[in-house]
């Protein structure tokens, strides 16, 4: 859990509470990602407007749809379900995470991301609970509404808006082998080689997390 430094707006909290509230309660139909699904690629297959994909699946970055992904489609495209790139359990569970230090390239679900470095962490995972968040509601250090791909960081280790690619970790709220977070939050018990990810979900489940060692690769 990470204790907010600073402090941010209330304007920006009460307009990521509207944001929020913004998005459908429910779909009509599940996606299952495939290796080569996007926003846009479902865009075009279902014939709805990519900022509506993204407000049905708040807790979704499009750099973290993985194969195997429930993705929920809004409106009445339940005649499509699954698409035909979909995968199975097994696929999701045997996906590797291929690394190449000397060309610095690390593939992860089909991706391929060119690093800079690599840099070993201690892990720790909050939800989107006030208590959680310095009393804020659910927004980050600079007022973007959390959600999956959020860490909170130490600046002067990891600069604010670094990208790096995850990797090591295990819980059921985050992608399996890797995903993509943005370092764009900061906590004062988040210090040194620390990282805090955001979880969409209860306290509880978050804090099935509790200390992991993970790898981070900087990607560009």
């Amino acid at each position: 859990m990470k204790f907010r430094l600073g402090a941010v707006a209330a304007a920006a909290w009460i307009g990521a509470c509207t944001w929020l509230s913004a998005a459908p309660a429910h779909a009509d139909s599940i996606h299952i990602a495939g290796t080569s699904t996007t926003y846009y690629t479902l865009s075009q297959y279902y014939r709805i407007g990519i900022n509506e994909l993204m407000q049905a699946n708040p807790s979704v970055h499009e750099s973290n749809i993985y194969p195997g992904l429930k993705l929920s489609i809004p409106g009445t495209a339940s005649a499509k379900t699954v698409a035909a790139q979909s995968t199975t359990e097994k696929e999701i569970i045997s996906a590797s995470l291929n690394v190449t230090p000397a060309a610095k390239t690390v593939e992860a679900w089909g991706k391929s991301f060119s690093y800079s470095k690599v840099l070993q962490v201690k892990a720790t995972a909050y939800s989107s609970a006030a208590s959680e968040n310095g009393g804020w509601g659910p927004v980050d250090y600079f007022g973007n509404p959390l959600k999956l791909g959020t860490i909170a960081v130490d600046p002067s280790v990891i600069p604010f808006g670094t990208k790096v690619l995850v990797t090591g970790h295990s819980h059921a709220g985050l992608p399996k082998q890797a995903f993509i977070a943005t370092a764009t939050d900061a906590g004062s018990a988040i210090k040194g080689n620390r990282i805090d990810i955001f979880i969409p979900g209860s306290q509880s489940f978050v804090s099935d997390f509790g200390f992991q060692y993970v790898n981070l690769y900087f990607v560009e």
